[in-house]
């Protein structure tokens, strides 16, 4: 086993992963995690290269007066590092991470930088996936829910989280209390699934690396408080919980929850908004600025932007095979056949779906744009492009390519995801005269 290796630094300034940035006295910038702007600390080594460290803070000397306690001491680095400052903090170098951003591509944006947040900073999470760790003692082996440690490939056990709807805790303890009384080790287990929906509906899913895996009775998922969910056989050969096999079920395994007073269904492994609230106030914005043209909404997930704000005549363009079979039992739940087509195609290849004529969402993964959209949107020039991004990195980059042809009309950024270092921001680009 290697010797940890520590040193002493002052930070000073957060930069865009999330992590503080200091310099060591060998002119090495160090990438910290659990550190703030202008504090002295500490740092334990995680990853050495030939320009620069990335470390964890191991011992504070002199804490900056944004630093408050986490709410999660011993598992915050895992789930949401921010923790450790004061919301107004988080709130300032979110503002000034998306200005970075955009000035990397010397695009100044023309509004002061507003991020929206409900205030609601603890338990609003709608979905957690929880790992397992087990533990040798002189009565028996623990069995815990747990967490990756941050810069290493420990586990840390965790009972709770101040992130989580209390709902998802619940459930998660009583499985894995059941677990417990039937002698299963961490080792046959991959990872637990629980989501759950605004009214506290419970869904889960069991990923476990045995085919006769029986641990779960009936009796046992009927007591659970949940309202159904799965036991699933997952490859061990890979790492990823991916269903290779269901074993067995229990109850109602599709959850229901409201987007602006549309009802939307999906499955426990599918996709949906982590924190609706806040999601709502971000399609309100986009709202504004549809004028009754028809829409296309690329990268359109389960369709929640298109089938709120989309009007009478949407296309949604979405590679997933299980997001556009949860779209399609939403259209047809909503009766909206004749309004709306879905459309199983990466956005890349349904070019032709883009005219001058309509108004286009984009809501890409973090690499934003694909290239092939781009030129499209640049050669057919649609009138307007309303563009939610969860990386503003690529959203500048894809802004500055597009300029030649839109002007920057609005844009407000929004905290999706309170004490941690991930930002969505909205602009809205118009066609030039």
């Amino acid at each position: 086993m290697k010797t940890p290796q520590f040193e002493t630094l002052t930070l000073e300034k957060i930069v865009g992963g999330g992590q503080a940035l200091g310099t060591l006295t060998d002119g090495r910038k160090a990438l910290v995690w659990g550190g703030l702007p202008n504090e002295s600390v500490t740092i334990r080594i995680t990853k050495k290269k030939s320009h620069f460290v990335e470390g964890v803070v191991t011992e504070v000397l002199a804490a900056s007066s944004e630093r408050v306690t986490p709410l999660d001491p011993d598992s915050y680095l895992s789930t949401s590092p921010w923790q450790i400052m004061n919301f107004d903090a988080e709130q300032h170098y979110k503002a000034a991470l998306i200005e970075e951003a955009f000035e990397l591509h010397d695009i100044v944006l023309p509004n002061p930088i507003e991020v929206f947040s409900d205030a609601h900073t603890a338990q609003y999470r709608n979905k957690m996936e929880f790992s397992w760790y087990g533990d040798a003692t002189a009565s028996g082996e623990t069995l815990d829910l747990a967490w990756f440690v941050r810069g290493s490939s420990g586990k840390v056990p965790i009972n709770d989280s101040a992130l989580a709807h209390p709902a998802i805790m619940q459930l998660a303890r009583a499985i894995r209390d059941i677990l417990h009384t039937k002698g299963t080790q961490a080792r046959a287990l991959k990872t637990l699934l629980v989501r759950s929906n605004q009214q506290g509906d419970c869904v889960w899913q069991l990923y476990v690396k045995d085919q006769t895996f029986d641990a779960l009775t009936e009796e046992d998922m009927a007591h659970l408080p949940a309202q159904g969910g799965e036991v699933i056989y997952s490859d061990p050969r890979s790492p990823a919980s991916r269903i290779t096999k269901r074993l067995a079920a229990y109850g109602d395994i599709v959850l229901a929850d409201h987007i602006l007073g549309t009802e939307f269904r999906y499955a426990t492994e599918g996709f949906f908004q982590i924190n609706v609230p806040v999601y709502e106030e971000a399609l309100r914005d986009m709202q504004h600025w549809m004028t009754g043209q028809a829409v296309l909404d690329l990268y359109s997930g389960v369709g929640s932007i298109g089938l709120t704000i989309g009007g009478d005549h949407v296309t949604l363009v979405e590679i997933n095979e299980d997001a556009v079979r949860e779209m399609q039992t939403n259209i047809t739940a909503l009766k909206r056949e004749s309004s709306v087509t879905a459309v199983l195609a990466a956005s890349e290849n349904a070019l032709d779906y883009i005219t001058d004529d309509i108004i286009v969402i984009v809501d890409p993964p973090r690499a934003g744009l694909h290239q092939g959209v781009i030129d499209r949107l640049l050669d057919v020039c649609p009138p307007r492009i309303i563009y939610l991004s969860c990386n503003p990195v690529t959203q500048a980059r894809d802004v500055a390519l597009l300029a030649e042809r839109y002007g920057i009309a609005s844009h407000r950024g929004y905290n999706f995801f309170p004490r941690t270092p991930h930002i969505e921001h909205l602009i809205i680009l118009d066609r030039k005269a």
